[in-house]
């Protein structure tokens, strides 16, 4: 396992690079090793932006080794973290922001005393409010695809810039879509990364699936 990383981006750089990056993937893996190799693939297909998730086993391994092969130049999360200790682990593992399917307020805090960017799961306006209140930056959508574009427009009107990650069931054809109602970045999985794929260890294709979603996205921002 590498050496965990202790040099941490500020949330507010994470942030702007998320949204320059418009697109992430969500990588639920069944090891590492399929962690890292999607990871690899997708990069290579030009996503700046990659999303771990703690559902894969041997999460911390593998996001260290993201971290040492891509190095500073790919943003990094950690998502579905449900704990303090996996926030904690996440941010000692080289991730550079941290995302949460759900809104626990203890669980929040201890996000953001990494010094991560954190985004919590909102989908109420309640539940961004006392997301706002708690001092989150940004907030993640989910699940976005249940809720559809219109919920989005309507959560801006009381929230005026409010900064939205929609993530869960967003398909690449309606990823542009979420852009122009004011979505800072929209994170995409199964369209991405489905299981056939993986099963076949078609990393080439899964990249090719990362450079057709980059087709359909605005060029700003992007290096």
């Amino acid at each position: 396992m590498t050496a965990p990383v202790t040099a941490h981006m500020p949330a507010a750089e994470a942030l702007v690079r998320l949204r320059n990056a418009h697109a992430f993937a969500v990588v639920r893996a069944r090891d590492a090793e399929e962690a890292v190799a999607i990871a690899e693939a997708l990069h290579a297909g030009g996503l700046q932006a990659i999303e771990l998730t703690f559902t894969t086993p041997g999460i911390e391994q593998a996001l260290c080794e993201v971290r040492a092969r891509l190095g500073p130049g790919l943003l990094l999360g950690a998502g579905t973290i449900t704990t303090p200790e996996q926030a904690c682990a996440a941010a000692d593992s080289g991730a550079d922001f941290l995302v949460s399917p759900h809104l626990d307020p203890p669980l929040l805090e201890a996000m953001l005393a990494t010094g991560l960017l954190a985004t919590p799961g909102v989908l109420t306006p309640s539940e961004v409010a006392a997301a706002r209140r708690a001092g989150a930056d940004a907030v993640k959508l989910f699940p976005a695809s249940t809720v559809g574009v219109a919920h989005l427009k309507a959560l801006l009107g009381p929230f005026p810039g409010l900064q939205v990650v929609p993530t869960g069931g967003i398909s690449v054809a309606k990823a542009p879509e979420w852009l122009a109602a004011g979505a800072v970045a929209v994170g995409l999985g199964s369209e991405l990364l489905p299981k056939a794929l993986r099963d076949a260890r078609a990393w080439d294709e899964i990249g090719r699936n990362a450079a057709r979603l980059l087709d359909q996205l605005p060029t700003e921002g992007r290096t």
